[in-house]
């Protein structure tokens, strides 16, 4: 196995586009380079798993038909390369024919989750400008009283409300024939929302250029393989499921799996053993419920899983020794953003030092620093804002915030905004947002070490942990705890959860408020909201402080 340094020795970008692009920096099609480009080879590209049992394969060839006449109809209502076509559908066929569609025309796709209501729906499409959206009959009230140009629906065989043209029926009407517009590598293909902790959502355009940075991540990190029987958990609807759950392997000639039913550990062990997944990709969240429900596991699981990779928060270290013990896979963490994808991991693909709690190193064609107050690069122990190194990495492609916005650089750095350690193997140690660390009678202390303390005890299946205002310590380290089903809450255990973080943690970090709560606020994608909770007893806070 290639180390890590010599990797990043030998990398090389002018030969990493040759070999990884079939266009080039000037003339380049996001649908040529994830679809056309495989056709003829007889290779299957979506494997789909219906909500009501069905399941479906199609084929690079299929997709390229069904993507060629709906490119027909959206230029036929007057679009354009440069347009903006939004997709608010579940995991469906239409949903990546549509993406598919979009990128061939060289217009720019928008995922619209389908979780999101009506405010949020236009608030994004406003900011972009959408021309189109693409919908189903479930979805399709949403847009009701929203000003859109265009809505093209998949409706029901049976349906007799038909206020929009149908997907199906306007597809069978084109021709397959579309060529392809080809853009730069600084065009724009997709148009992503941040969720950020403040504020209402930002624009982040991405430009064709990312596209290497994707198959860099799923080539170095996820290790993904032409055998792998490849699944990503995560929705399109968000950056982690579209970069990595469908450009990215679709990029490599690679099947991808689409389940469209509501997630469950139920419906996720039934994909994974009926396609015999040997690839497996998500978020903390997600493997947090398998191992909360690890029996429900069959061992069989073991002979075909062979690496599983985590973005979004650190893994806790019971949920990797379970990974390694008994289902005798390695599970590692990895770290990027909606506006960088994935720029830092621990590589499956790569040999180097693996630390637990990590999250890792940069991937080849990345560079990242950990800067101080003084925006100075620290030294090994040190602890200061992750930042990336863009005048070392040739794959970084985010520019700006609505495309010119650039308050989040300083010089040629990025500043993610996440607070890190810069650890003794030259990796990093994630330990908060920067608006999450805690500051408790002068110790800074990290949500996620007490937080994974706290899962470590038997009762608890999830937890989240901010700093409470206090005006003696500044903060006090206060923990929510949802308890699994067969356990209820009680002061023996509070006390008892306390004396464990005390003891097995440090005193200092040690929640003195634990309450018990039956769920923890998330975004859509499954991050645990701290921010909501802080605000929560901020405001408590100033309602004693008003009232006395």
């Amino acid at each position: 196995m290639k180390t890590l340094q010599q990797a990043h020795q030998e990398f090389d970008f002018e030969k990493f586009l040759s070999e990884q692009l079939v266009g080039s920096s000037g003339a380049v099609n996001a649908y040529v380079e994830c679809c056309q480009r495989y056709v003829g080879l007889n290779k299957t590209a979506l494997i789909w798993q219906g909500k009501n049992g069905q399941s479906a394969t199609w084929t690079f060839e299929q997709l390229a038909e069904a993507s060629g006449k709906l490119a027909h109809y959206f230029s036929s209502l007057g679009l354009n390369a440069g347009d903006c076509i939004a997709g608010l559908l579940p995991r469906t066929p239409e949903l990546l024919i549509t993406i598919l569609a979009t990128w061939r025309m060289g217009a720019i796709y928008q995922p619209l989750f389908t979780a999101f209501e009506s405010k949020a729906i236009e608030h994004r499409i406003n900011t972009a400008r959408t021309q189109l959206i693409v919908t189903n009959e479930e979805q399709r009230s949403k847009l009701n009283n929203l000003a859109i140009e265009h809505v093209l629906t998949v409706h029901e065989l049976d349906s007799l409300n038909q206020q929009d043209d149908d997907f199906w029926t306007e597809i069978t009407l084109q021709s397959a024939s579309f060529e392809p517009v080809m853009a730069s590598f600084e065009d724009d293909f997709l148009m992503m929302f941040t969720s950020g902790t403040t504020g209402l959502a930002k624009s982040v355009p991405v430009p064709l250029k990312a596209l290497l940075a994707f198959k860099g991540y799923m080539t170095y990190a996820v290790d993904l393989r032409a055998e792998d029987s490849f699944w990503n958990l995560a929705d399109p609807g968000w950056a982690y499921g579209l970069y990595y759950g469908i450009a990215g392997p679709l990029s490599l000639g690679h099947s991808i799996i689409m389940d469209e039913r509501a997630f469950s550990v139920d419906n996720a062990v039934q994909i994974i053993q009926k396609y015999k997944v040997s690839n497996l990709t998500g978020s903390p969240t997600a493997f947090r419920m398998f191992f909360g429900f690890k029996e429900k596991f069959d061992p069989s699981i073991k002979a075909h899983l062979r690496v599983v990779s985590s973005a979004g928060e650190p893994l806790t270290p019971e949920v990797i020794h379970w990974f390694n013990h008994d289902l005798n896979v390695n599970i590692y963490d990895q770290y990027g953003q909606t506006e960088l994808g994935m720029v830092i991991a621990n590589h499956h693909a790569l040999a180097h030092e693996k630390k637990v709690g990590s999250a890792g190193y940069a991937i080849p064609g990345h560079r990242f620093a950990v800067l101080n107050h003084a925006h100075q690069e620290v030294e090994a122990g040190g602890i200061g804002t992750l930042a990336i190194d863009y005048a070392q990495s040739p794959l970084a492609w985010f520019n700006g915030y609505d495309g010119h916005n650039r308050k989040s650089f300083v010089g040629h750095y990025y500043l993610t905004g996440d607070t890190v350690r810069l650890n003794e193997f030259g990796g990093v140690d994630f330990i908060g947002r920067a608006d999450d660390v805690i500051t408790t009678s002068g110790y800074r202390v990290g949500p996620f070490d007490v937080e994974s303390t706290l899962l470590e005890c038997e009762e608890v299946l999830e937890s989240a942990v901010i700093g409470k205002p206090d005006p003696e310590r500044t903060e006090v380290v206060k923990a929510f705890v949802v308890l699994k089903a067969q356990f209820s809450a009680s002061d023996a255990l509070n006390h008892k959860l306390q004396d464990y973080v005390r003891s097995r943690l440090s005193k200092h970090a040690y929640p003195k408020e634990i309450e018990f709560v039956s769920e923890l606020p998330k975004t859509s994608s499954g991050k645990i909201q701290r921010n909501l909770l802080k605000q929560q007893e901020i405001a408590k806070a100033q309602g004693i402080q008003k009232v006395g």
